[in-house]
């Protein structure tokens, strides 16, 4: 029920306007959708508030792997105690924008929940950025109120970002977050929470910057639910006794959506990892019995070797996304483990996955079918649906859309009411959509179209390959020549024209690689995900390992 407060139900509840203020003008919005019944929320709508409510006092929210669990009372409570230091010592109106930094822990995840319980705005980075990442963020948004982890304030305060406050949690200093609950409202003292509208900005993401200057992606309080309401519940279908786990870290859509928002609008649990990489993922699964588990496809083929030595007997629901999942993983999964892996789409702008199928639906080699709540087509650069089978670039719409912070790339993302995500999709007769390759990474050599991921797909049926990546590198008479990135298992010999023989097998001549690079890893932004444009550049390229390191597809080293 609205507020009586309130006369007009749409009212924002921003104090600070600067969010709304800096929305794209509506016209070049795109359409929005909420023909499923569960996506008509009420006009004023506080997101934090909902996850929180439900579950009883004694139901786990989130696990450590080293033992501690935080009950749903006992987040409710240190919410609340966060958001009255928030609102009280630090002085943040709503509308404010709060940055949220640090390893995925409970605090990370109750910081975030209580800056969005105080009607203020979500800026979730990554811990990896560097200060010129962190001061170029904080400026782009506006932003003078930071919470931190201890642990990696040193480089947001050498972002040197004029008029941040930071206030550092996690630590043993006065003015630790931590210990100002500690002393602030009594115990138990709820707080209420701000009678946000449902449009309010909650939260802004930022993109990982694969092919330029990031862009901040604002989100609204029903956004967050409705990534719940349609890929949760009708993809995944969580039950309330899952505990989840994966890599992605919170300041990455996908992590926040699969480690807090999926969970708590499930009832559920989440084990909260600081460290993620594919070495601590099987052991975190078989110890703490995860059944719902978020990476990435490099993830999943890095796993595949360490397998035997670990019971994954309670994994029901193992989720890829943040690349294309190569049919080759997924059936190597399938085959040592027995779980279908459920392939995804998603984007920072759209949130979540929008793109996807599960259990029987699951057709390898394709991300699968519109979510319900969300529509999809192939269409071409003139924005016209091009007939089945053949490529063109995906377009979504639903009840999430594009929205960028005074960014003029909004007209690019937005074409005609559809989001274009700059991916080349392929629409089959069936109704299922097959990943071809980002737009910009489209191989046109000697008059032959090629898509990298093809290349990718047999170079991964190798035996002996860990990851794989392929660009197109300008060549004068061919336009462009395929050149293959390969990683390969430890102990491998890197014999390229063994590895050219196996591909002249796999796939049509044209399609072969003029040249195969061997590297120790891949180069990766912090979410994990492939810059093909530094393979471009072998000076560019991810540098050699050192003596006895072993790539962690992740980024970093495991």
């Amino acid at each position: 029920m609205a507020d009586a407060r309130h006369a007009d139900p749409h009212r924002s509840a921003h104090v600070d306007t600067f969010a709304r203020d800096h929305l794209p003008p509506p016209e070049q919005w795109p359409q929005l959708l909420f023909e499923l019944p569960r996506l008509r929320y009420p006009a004023r709508l506080n997101c934090a508030a909902e996850l929180l409510a439900g579950p009883p006092d004694d139901r786990p929210a989130f696990r450590t792997v080293s033992g501690d669990t935080w009950t749903y009372g006992g987040l409710r409570e240190r919410v609340d105690r966060i958001a009255h230091v928030l609102t009280g010592d630090l002085g943040v109106v709503p509308g404010n924008r709060v940055l949220l930094r640090g390893p995925t822990t409970p605090w990370l995840a109750a910081c975030w929940l209580a800056v969005l319980k105080a009607g203020a705005v979500a800026v979730t980075v990554l811990a990896q950025q560097r200060p010129h990442e962190l001061r170029a963020i904080c400026e782009t948004a506006r932003v003078r109120h930071a919470l931190c982890d201890v642990r990696s304030v040193d480089d947001l305060a050498r972002a040197d970002v004029a008029g941040l406050a930071i206030t550092p949690f996690g630590g043993d200093a006065p003015d630790d977050l931590r210990r100002r609950t500690a002393s602030g409202a009594a115990p138990g003292t709820p707080y209420r929470a701000v009678d946000t509208a449902a449009d309010d900005v909650a939260l802004i993401a930022f993109t990982s910057g694969t092919t330029g200057r990031p862009k901040g992606c604002m989100h609204f309080h029903r956004d967050v639910l409705a990534i719940a309401d349609t890929f949760s519940e009708h993809v995944l279908r969580p039950r309330s006794d899952d505990l989840f786990a994966g890599s992605p870290p919170l300041g990455f859509t996908f992590g926040l959506g699969g480690l807090v928002v999926f969970p708590l609008r499930a009832g559920a649990s989440a084990l909260l990892l600081e460290r993620a990489g594919p070495r601590q993922l099987l052991p975190a699964v078989a110890e703490h019995r995860v059944s719902v588990l978020f990476t990435a496809p490099t993830a999943y083929r890095a796993m595949l070797d360490e397998l035997d030595g670990y019971d994954l007997g309670s994994l029901r629901r193992c989720v890829s996304a943040g690349e294309n999942l190569p049919a080759a993983t997924w059936r190597a999964w399938y085959e040592r483990t027995g779980l279908r892996v459920i392939n995804g789409i998603g984007a920072t702008e759209l949130l979540h996955i929008f793109v996807s199928a599960a259990d029987d639906a699951i057709r390898p080699g394709t991300t699968g079918v519109p979510v319900p709540g969300w529509q999809a087509r192939v269409q071409d650069e003139r924005g016209r649906p091009v007939p089945d089978g053949e490529p063109g670039l995906l377009a979504v719409r639903g009840p999430v859309g594009c929205r960028y912070l005074a960014d003029p790339r909004q007209r690019e993302y937005v074409r005609d009411g559809w989001n274009v995500t700059g991916d080349t999709y392929v629409r089959e007769p069936d109704g299922y959509f097959r990943y071809v390759a980002r737009a910009d990474d489209m191989i046109i050599s000697a008059g032959y179209n090629i898509a990298g991921p093809e290349v990718e797909d047999a170079l991964l049926r190798h035996p002996d390959v860990v990851e794989a990546a392929v660009v197109g590198r300008p060549d004068g008479r061919r336009g462009q020549v395929v050149v293959a990135h390969a990683v390969l298992r430890e102990g491998a010999g890197r014999d390229a024209d063994a590895l050219r023989a196996f591909l002249r097998s796999e796939l049509a001549p044209y399609k072969c690689p003029r040249e195969i690079v061997f590297l120790d890893a891949l180069p990766r932004t912090a979410t994990g995900k492939l810059q093909r444009h530094r393979l471009l550049d072998p000076a560019d390229a991810a540098p050699a390992a050192p003596p006895g390191a072993r790539p962690d597809p992740l980024g970093g080293r495991a």
